[in-house]
């Protein structure tokens, strides 16, 4: 069996790491020219779905997910943030938190947010930026 990349990622912990508990870790989308403030709500644990995880663990992935939402809005002033669990490419649990910023046209709401062409974007050192003042504003 392949080594799962989220636990690769987690026994590195990059630069895209906003938070790194006892039950979860917190991380930005990696990579060049990516949607900005797209975050993950990792379990920590290797399990695969939102009904592996203990009640500790489920209780950790709910309080992350709440409390860097409230982040994303106060700091990039998103007026909604999406939250969902999908589990197609990567087989560890994981929560996607999007945001969604204002005048994001209709027609790129929810699965397409990350497509419009004006959805503030960034690399690395924008990336970076954003980490800081999100834990500022948790």
């Amino acid at each position: 069996m392949s080594e799962c990349f989220i636990c690769a990622k987690h026994a590195a912990l990059p630069p895209t790491v906003l938070a790194a508990e006892e039950h979860v870790v917190v991380t930005h989308l990696p990579g060049e020219d990516v949607y900005l403030g797209y975050l993950f709500v990792e379990a920590r644990r290797h399990v695969s779905g939102l009904g592996d995880l203990t009640a500790d663990e489920a209780a950790a992935v709910g309080r992350a997910g709440a409390r860097w939402s409230r982040a994303l809005q106060a700091v990039t002033g998103a007026e909604h943030i999406y939250a969902a669990v999908i589990g197609h490419g990567v087989d560890h649990f994981h929560l996607h938190l999007i945001p969604r910023y204002p005048g994001t046209p209709r027609e790129y709401w929810w699965t397409r947010v990350d497509e419009w062409p004006d959805a503030p974007r960034g690399g690395e050192a924008e990336i970076a930026a954003l980490l800081e003042r999100l834990r500022a504003a948790a």
